[in-house]
């Protein structure tokens, strides 16, 4: 068993799918971090930017799932070309947006560092091969689940 942080601007009595933006990094999804710090920073941020109160709901998670068969899982271990791909399908604001079938998605967070560089590529500044060296010699990776279906936030258990 694992445990998990949510960090949010807003308690999180239960979770509603239906209330996470669409656009980010892997979707439209309950995202979760390993590192409490990490979720506190998160809350922080949040309540910045809407208000209410930095709030941070921890979750238990049978990590076994994660390899069992069981849901349908994708994983990044770092900064790879799939990563970037899949980054770029989720974020383009287009109508229909992107949307894929993974119940748990885990990998590297784009945060704030790693969105710059996302915009230096997008505005064709850079080639991916100069994005993906620039995150890999970028120090404090850290990374994310994103539960994607309620099959997945199923399989948590609030503490």
């Amino acid at each position: 068993m694992i445990n998990l942080y949510h960090g949010s601007y807003l308690k999180i009595d239960r979770i509603d799918l239906s209330k996470s933006r669409p656009f980010k990094d892997f979707g439209r999804a309950f995202y979760l971090s390993a590192d409490e710090q990490q979720a506190w920073e998160r809350a922080y941020a949040a309540t910045a930017l809407w208000g209410g109160n930095a709030s941070v709901t921890e979750y238990e998670f049978d990590e076994t799932l994660m390899t069992s068969g069981e849901m349908k899982v994708l994983l990044f271990e770092g900064y790879t070309e799939q990563w970037a791909d899949f980054i770029f399908a989720n974020r383009k604001r287009q109508k229909p947006p992107f949307v894929h079938d993974y119940d748990i998605v885990y990998g590297p967070i784009a945060n704030d560092n790693v969105g710059e560089q996302v915009a230096l590529f997008k505005g064709g500044y850079i080639s991916k091969e100069r994005f993906l060296q620039k995150l890999k010699n970028m120090r404090g990776i850290t990374f994310q689940y994103a539960f994607c279906t309620e099959a997945s936030i199923s399989k948590l258990k609030k503490l």
